[in-house]
């Protein structure tokens, strides 16, 4: 077979895999009982493998993928992944254009890309330009919410001890006990930056305003207060804000990041290569935000963002890792564990693609629907 029609892609596939939680986890009416996780395999027709995946937040990746996005990207080549990301998503830019049809679309652009660096022997890193570097990394402790603040220095001693020096918590199920929760973690050391995910759960400034004057800290930002799609909200809470506003999570598509530069809204916008349109999108939004002169951060999935941000040449930017068992992200918990020295995650180690992001024994032990047999094909794969 000759290399050229060998990475022509033949099979784009999807798996769901619902994991359950420590308890269940309650952001005022967002519950979670489970996270659920969207997994595309890519396949070259000469067997090369590509792997992207996401949290779902329970919409139908899978479906979009098998229904309307994987057929076509079938018989296009892995070595143009922005022309068959572009075309493919005006092909239907109603409904890929943002969302959970673009939360689809961007896994599998980063299973495309993924399987042609497998085919080059080349980490992402390397193939986007750079390597893979040490970078800041940050600690999401404070779960499940309903911990208190004796359970949370527990957990930010230990992430110190492990050479974190940055920690996130989200809100608890009221302001009390978020402020309780937040100043347990910054009481652990002075040299400790402490973040606080609003989760969505504000619906006027002056509550998000309260609550932030309430707090006897310095906090390193505030995110997500509101719900997303107003940039002008946003906007009137950083105006009386004591504090940095990020904001950005899981969003992307149309307007984004355009709306919140063009209102002033946010300190860091907030991004994400598994929801915003892979690896293909990530330039422009980085570089709309650097013309604002905006801080980027990225939302966890560390091992993605790690190799492109590395690759890119972005080492400022702080990676995110939830603690394993505590319900933040039960996929990465599967894969391999960041090391953490004096506030920075070692670099990855130097693997075709994206290194490992597929583990078939834990795929099979939660809950999953796998009508292609991915995890046995990734199981044989691995040998």
């Amino acid at each position: 077979m000759s290399d050229e029609r060998g990475r022509q892609i033949e099979a784009v596939d999807a798996l769901t895999v619902r994991a359950p939680v420590p308890e269940v986890i309650r952001f005022g009416d967002w519950v979670m009982e489970h996270r659920e996780f969207g997994l595309v395999r890519v396949r070259t027709r000469d067997g090369i493998c590509g792997y992207g995946f996401t949290l779902s937040r329970d919409g139908p990746i899978a479906e979009m993928i098998h229904d309307y996005i994987g057929p076509r990207y079938v018989g296009r080549p892995t070595d143009e992944p922005k022309a068959a990301f572009e075309s493919v998503q005006r092909s239907n830019l109603s409904c890929l254009i943002g969302g959970i049809g673009l939360r689809a679309l961007s896994i599998v652009d980063l299973a495309v890309w993924d399987a042609e660096a497998k085919r080059r022997g080349l980490p992402i890193a390397v193939m986007l330009g750079g390597s893979n570097v040490a970078m800041p990394v940050t600690g999401i402790a404070g779960y499940p919410p309903s911990i208190g603040p004796a359970e949370v220095i527990e957990q930010v001693e230990s992430l110190y001890e492990q050479g974190y020096r940055r920690v996130k918590l989200p809100m608890a199920p009221d302001a009390a006990r978020s402020k309780a929760r937040l100043e347990a973690a910054v009481s652990v050391s002075d040299d400790l930056w402490v973040g606080c995910d609003g989760a969505w759960v504000f619906n006027a400034v002056d509550d998000a305003v309260a609550f932030l004057e309430s707090l006897d800290m310095t906090l390193g930002w505030f995110e997500d207060a509101f719900p997303p799609g107003n940039a002008r909200i946003i906007a009137a809470l950083r105006e009386r804000s004591p504090f940095p506003i990020a904001f950005g999570d899981e969003q992307g598509g149309a307007h984004y990041p355009e709306s919140l530069i063009a209102h002033s809204a946010v300190d860091f916008v907030r991004v994400d290569v598994t929801t915003m349109g892979g690896i293909t999108s990530i330039g422009d939004i980085l570089a709309q935000a650097d013309e604002a002169g905006l801080r980027v951060a990225p939302h966890m999935n560390a091992l993605e963002h790690a190799q492109i941000f590395g690759g890119l040449g972005r080492p400022d930017l702080p990676l995110e890792w939830g603690i394993v068992g505590s319900g933040v992200d039960q996929f990465a918990d599967s894969l391999a564990q960041p090391v953490v020295r004096d506030g920075l995650m070692d670099p990855l180690p130097d693997e075709p693609g994206f290194g490992r992001l597929v583990n078939p024994d834990w795929l099979r032990s939660v809950p999953h629907d796998d009508p292609a047999d991915i995890i046995g094909e990734a199981a044989a794969l691995e040998g």
